[in-house]
Order: structure tokens, then sequence, then C-alpha cells
């Protein structure tokens, strides 16, 4: 007994060094090394734009192989891959996967493939609105390297549960080519479909930073230079002894609100699944509101008409601030918010949707009850007109940054409220 009562205090209590360094933890433990946020196909096939999200074969995945690569945050020895049935409405049979290390495109190094189990059977299915993980497989990783994950469906399998991802990083091909090395002839995807993450397991103390949040976070799907949580990994990486101590992760949705569904379920609804269940999340940067006040604009269009009780308002917003700040310290995660960027000369754009803004951001600077704020309002504003983005770093639209903007977000975070 009291062996077994000297191992739970070795578990439980971590040390520290001189210099006040949390000492790697002595039980190896699954962190994530990649996620996205998904959404529900169905939902974004039938927005604006949404003819091209279909497969030239279909939106149906039966007798077909997917295969999707990731790009991956830490190092680490063995890993796992989560595969989604969030919104499928029947169950989802995956017949066959693998895994292996990318070699460009959809191409993987044959002596690194391993097949995926599933609690030890080759094949698994998913109930409609669950998530699995497969069995860990020993496959060694280095941070920004690229790992090849295939599966293959037997049997019918509609689009349902997909996610934004950069373009050309999806494939399908005909027939079981889990195996296969390079397929042959393979159709691109536009959106990702099922799989939603990869974890690494590891003894070292990692920070794992969420940033949740809507197109501003997620970033265009044709920037190839990253959005602001892959500049800030950069930032936080090089930093580091060794480098290879942190983890950040992209959960934005294009078009996501915090208070209403409509692009992804609401911040509100999947801050838990999206941010806070994480393998080993430590911060969570939160940065929404702006389509909240911008859908202000449309309550009066035909078929967008808001009741009263759905009007946004800088009150509600907070409201929905302040329950995230509470979950995220139910389970022990330290959060840092961002003020709303600028929005002049966008069809977002009021009077009244300024002053809604600028309530928002002065409750936001104003916490003394979170781990910090981030003013992304005053990094990217106009110093010459603060209601509209500055011109340097503009997108073009007067709503997204560009490439400058999102350094510029990158570095007004400061790296020591993630340190700790």
């Amino acid at each position: 007994m009291a062996a077994f009562l000297l191992a739970l205090l070795a578990v439980g209590v971590q040390a520290v060094t001189p210099d006040g360094r949390p000492r790697q933890p002595a039980e190896a433990h699954w962190v994530a090394s990649w996620a996205v946020a998904p959404v529900e196909f169905a939902e974004m096939a039938a927005s604006p734009g949404g003819a091209g999200f279909s497969s030239p074969a279909g939106n149906d995945l039966r007798g077909q192989t997917l295969r999707q690569k990731v790009e991956l945050s830490l190092d680490g020895e063995r890993i796992r891959i989560r595969f989604s049935n969030r919104f499928g409405k029947t169950p989802l049979r995956i017949a066959a996967a693998s895994v292996a290390r990318g070699t460009g495109g959809e191409a993987f190094s044959p002596t690194s493939l391993h097949v995926l189990r599933f609690g030890g059977r080759s094949s698994l299915t998913i109930a409609p609105g669950a998530d699995a993980w497969s069995d860990g497989v020993d496959l060694p990783v280095q941070a920004g390297q690229t790992v090849v994950v295939s599966a293959f469906f037997d049997r019918t399998t509609p689009f349902a549960t997909a996610s934004m991802l950069e373009s050309g990083s999806t494939w399908v091909t005909a027939g079981n080519a889990v195996m296969t090395p390079k397929l042959r002839n393979p159709s691109t995807l536009v959106l990702n479909q099922i799989v939603t993450g990869l974890d690494v397991l590891t003894t070292r103390s990692i920070r794992t930073v969420v940033a949740f949040g809507d197109s501003i976070t997620a970033g265009s799907t044709e920037a190839t230079s990253g959005a602001y949580p892959d500049m800030l990994a950069t930032r936080l990486r090089d930093t580091q002894p060794g480098g290879q101590d942190v983890a950040v992760l992209n959960l934005g949705i294009g078009g996501n609100r915090l208070l209403a569904d409509g692009i992804g379920p609401s911040g509100l609804s999947r801050f838990e699944l999206d941010a806070l269940k994480q393998s080993g999340v430590t911060h969570a940067i939160i940065l929404l509101g702006t389509n909240d006040i911008g859908r202000a604009m449309f309550a009066k269009v035909p078929g967008a008409e808001l009741k009263p009780r759905d009007m946004p308002t800088a009150e509600r917003i907070t409201e929905g601030l302040k329950q995230l700040v509470k979950q995220a310290r139910a389970k022990g995660v330290k959060v840092l918010i961002g003020t709303v960027p600028p929005f002049r000369n966008t069809p977002y754009w009021s009077e009244a949707n300024e002053v809604m803004r600028e309530a928002v951001n002065r409750w936001i600077r104003s916490r003394q009850d979170i781990d910090g704020v981030i003013d992304f309002d005053a990094a990217l504003r106009d110093p010459a007109d603060p209601q509209a983005l500055n011109p340097l770093y503009d997108s073009g639209d007067h709503l997204h940054p560009n490439k400058a903007g999102h350094a510029a977000m990158a570095t007004a975070i400061d790296l020591h409220e993630l340190q700790e």
C-alpha cells in the first residue's frame, strides 16, 4: 500500500527546476500535435460557393480510399489518429486504415508504413455524433514533418464531418489503397473528411495552446504562409531551448460566431469539444465576436430576420465570453482573450456596430479575472482611422488580415503569458 501511495504522489506532484520551470513528468501522456475543428459538410455545401466542395466522384466514400496529410507541431516516438463522425447521421465504418511519414503530395515512405488498429482490430465503426482514436503506433516523428493518414471505406459513407484545411491536402482514389505509397489518378478534395486529430505520446512537459476563433484565426485556405497561430508557433519554438516543448493548434472556423450556429456550431457550443478536450491542452486564445457583431447588419434581410432575443448586443457577447472563461477555468486551462479587430468599409460596419465592437473591446481590456488580454485591435488598426484595418495589414476586403497582418497578430501576443 505504501508503494502504491508513493506512485500516486509521483504522478500527481510535478517538481520544478531551480529556475522555476516544470520538470519533465515521469509518466508518458498523449498531447495533441495537430487538430482541426470539424463542421457539417451539408451546411458547407449549402453555403455560397459550396458547390465546389463536392467530389468529382460523388459525395460518398464507399469503395474509395481517403488520404489526408497533416503537418505536426511536436516530436514524438508514438502517435495515434482521431477519426470523427460528429455530424454523421449513420454509423461510420472504416474498413482499413494506415499511417506513414509523407514524402511530398499524397505519397508516403513505404518503410515507415504502419497499419492502424482500433482496440486491436483492423476495422472500426463509429456511432453518429462520436469520435474515436486509433491504437498507438510506434512511428518516430518530428515537428514540421508531414504524416499521411489513409482510410478505406467499404460501405456507404456520405460526406458528413468535414474541415477546412489548406488546399491540396486531401485526396480520394478508387479501391483500397491504404498500403499504396503513391496513389494512381487521385482526385483532390477541397474539404478534409473524417480525420480530425493526431496525438503524440511524450514524457516531456508540453504547453499546448489552442487558438479558437473564426476566419481571422483560421486564415485563408489559399494562404501559403500560414495564419497567426502558425506564426505564433514559430515564435514560441524559436525562444525555447531545443525548440519543441510547445504546440499551437488552429481551431478556427471561417464564418464562425460566438453566440449562434452558422458556419460550424457556435463558439459556445463547440468550445468544450474543439478546445478543452484536445489532449494536454494548457492554454486557449479566444478571438470571436466579429461575425456576431456583423450579423446585426443582416437582421432585416428576408429570410434572415432576427428575433429581438437573438439580436447580438455587447452584453450578450461579453456574457458569452464569460461562459467560455468559466468552462476553461473548470478544466484548469488558462485563457487569453483577443480584442475584436476593426472592420470599417465592410458590409459588417455601421455606426451602431462600431459602438458595439468598442464596448466589447472595453470589457475585454478591463478584465482582471483572465490570464491575459491580446490587443489585436490595437495591433491591426489604421493609426489614421482606428475603426479600419491598417492598409499595410489589409488582405483587400478590409476585414481579413494579410500575411503581414497575421505576423502583427502573432507579435502582439506576450509569450510570457503562454509560458506560465
